[in-house]
């Protein structure tokens, strides 16, 4: 039996999809909190966020010629990280899923981020309806994200598979693939259009057993591998 473990942003859904969800929640919060159109607000976030991610909010404030502190900061990275996403799987996602559970496989999750952000997104699109194991790396803390193997581990035993009948599915360059040095897991890459990562370089020597741009490509991807 083999198990197949999936990254969750930009693998199962898109990121983008998560950012502008927050966005809105931000702005509907602000326009209240600050007597200005939701809609306007939430225009500015995506206009900047295409312009660069960082600081987003900061910039947006600047934009609006709202003075603000720190703390008004954190009060909005609160809200986005904590809304309630309005969000999806990508459209590939759930005729794979079927393809991969036909040919005998155990499918489970291992994603990053802050907990009550991810949880959020699993909610949403009610991971746990359609996988046999979900692992958040956060509930351990930050030094167990990958590329730290506990989390593979974890679902190593939850799933009953051994580490070397697992695959992970991961889009993220910098991390995804480098728990190949510390375990006999063999890793998928999914380049996505509009991927957060998909031109990011590699954070180290690993690279990808397979690249898809597509999970319709996986199972036979997977087969190749074994």
């Amino acid at each position: 039996m083999k198990a197949v473990i999936f990254d969750l942003d930009d693998t199962l859904i898109l990121e983008r999809d998560y950012v502008f969800s927050g966005y809105r929640a931000v702005a509907r919060y602000l326009s209240v909190k600050a007597g200005t159109d939701e809609d306007r607000i939430y225009g500015l976030l995506r206009e900047e966020f295409e312009r660069s991610a960082k600081n987003v909010f900061n910039r947006m404030y600047d934009r609006l010629g709202i003075a603000y502190t720190e703390e008004d900061i954190k009060d909005l990275v609160r809200v986005y990280r904590e809304h309630e996403p309005d969000i999806g799987f990508c459209e590939d996602v759930l005729p794979a899923l079927k393809d991969l559970k036909e040919a005998g496989c155990r499918l489970g999750v291992l994603t990053d981020g802050y907990l009550v952000t991810q949880k959020n997104k699993a909610r949403a699109v009610e991971l746990d309806r359609h996988f046999d194991a979900i692992f958040y790396t956060d509930e351990l803390g930050r030094e167990y994200w990958k590329p730290s193997v506990k989390g593979f581990e974890i679902l190593s035993e939850k799933l009953g598979v051994p580490l070397a009948s697992m695959v992970y599915v991961g889009d993220n360059p910098g991390k995804d693939f480098e728990i190949m040095k510390a375990a006999p897991i063999k890793t998928v890459r999914i380049i996505r259009e509009g991927g957060v990562y998909a031109e990011a370089p590699y954070g180290g020597e690993c690279r990808e057993n397979k690249r898809i741009t597509s999970l319709s490509a996986l199972r036979k991807a997977i087969e190749e591998l074994f």
